[in-house]
């Protein structure tokens, strides 16, 4: 099987994945920095719990 067609296959699909995108509007964004604001505020807390537990 040539590389080429290998290519073109991963083309398509990346094309036809695309195209899914303005259906899902900003539903991704949100998402996206949910779990960003998240995963802050989880890592800003074992900060602080390690702080403390270096305090004693």
């Amino acid at each position: 099987m040539p590389l080429r067609t290998v290519f073109e296959a991963l083309g398509e699909f990346l094309h036809w994945t695309l195209e899914l995108v303005p259906f899902a509007g900003n539903v991704p964004n949100i998402l996206f920095s949910l779990t960003i604001a998240g995963g802050l505020f989880y890592w800003i807390g074992l900060m602080r719990k390690h702080e403390k537990a270096g305090d004693k």
